[in-house]
């Protein structure tokens, strides 16, 4: 809680409205004191840091998943040629 201080806010609604609504960032004091940096830009940079969050994340599929099916097959018919070999 900010309280006697005025603060600069964006707030950017969400790319993702299933979850979130409005994604609130608050601006430094001297962010536009710097030289080179416009309102514009700060805004662009807010919208395309919320626009990142709410990309899909890239879960890794489990071992067995990334395993080709030839290889599986492979495995299998292996184990059954062992078996045979084993049971002769």
């Amino acid at each position: 809680m900010v309280k006697g201080t005025s603060r600069r806010v964006i707030v950017v609604d969400s790319p993702d409205p299933k979850l979130f609504e409005q994604a609130i960032f608050i601006v430094k004091n001297d962010a536009f004191s710097q030289e080179g940096v416009t309102s514009q830009q700060v805004l662009g940079e807010a919208c395309r840091i919320a626009r990142s969050c709410a990309a899909p994340q890239t879960v890794k599929p489990p071992f067995w998943r990334r395993v080709p099916l030839w290889c599986w097959a492979a495995a299998g018919t292996a184990a059954a040629a062992g078996l045979l070999l084993w049971l002769l």
